[in-house]
């Protein structure tokens, strides 16, 4: 069972993949097969082949395929919040962050193999998380991503629920793209956060009243 997206990651600072040599490894290999057949498809022997190890050495590390599927979600989202930290560090204003943080987001969905083969191949896997409650736990969880690229904007207490308003803006639109914003062009994104974000973050800025 695909693990709900996002949840569970926790903001790792500068380190966003914080782990030993085999871990990583076998990380990686996961994320190799997940791109080559999906979920559904890759076992615990394709990812130990891909990593160039026994089925025995994977199980010392993840006891099973949806603890593995969980440390792969939880490590690439450490490592998203670390690229949106990384796009946002040079903005001068919480809208410039914005629309950094929308750029830089969108592209990194929208270009991951593993996740462009699972949208596309196995989008019965991601629906369920992406509806209702499940929806509900994502949207927590991508604001978990993206609140830490908006804290030196924001209040520290408001950085979540900011973080949750363009985590909406940005699957709401990655999810049901639409010709009239184009999330790969800085002036369609800077347009769109103009018009529809940064009214809604504004009382959340802890940048000087005039």
């Amino acid at each position: 069972m695909l693990q709900d997206p996002l949840v569970g990651a926790r903001h790792r600072g500068t380190d966003p993949v914080a782990l030993d040599s085999t871990s990583a490894r076998l990380l990686d290999a996961t994320l190799a097969c997940l791109a080559r057949v999906g979920v559904s498809k890759t076992t615990l022997d394709d990812v130990a082949r891909e990593a160039g190890c026994s089925r025995a050495t994977l199980y010392r590390y993840f006891p099973g395929k949806p603890a593995l599927i969980h440390a792969v979600v939880g490590r690439e989202a450490g490592v998203l919040a670390h690229e949106l930290q990384t796009a946002a560090a040079n903005a001068g204003s919480l809208e410039d962050a914005a629309v950094a943080i929308v750029l830089r987001a969108a592209d990194w969905l929208t270009t991951h193999p593993a996740l462009v083969f699972v949208m596309t191949a196995e989008p019965d896997l991601l629906l369920p998380h992406l509806a209702f409650d499940g929806a509900d736990r994502v949207l927590r969880a991508g604001a978990q991503v993206v609140a830490p690229a908006l804290t030196p904007f924001v209040d520290p207490a408001d950085a979540e629920r900011a973080g949750e308003w363009l985590a909406r803006m940005i699957l709401s639109y990655v999810c049901s793209p639409t010709a009239l914003v184009d999330l790969a062009d800085p002036i369609s994104v800077r347009r769109l956060v103009a018009d529809f974000v940064a009214p809604g973050l504004a009382s959340l800025s802890n940048a000087p009243r005039r």
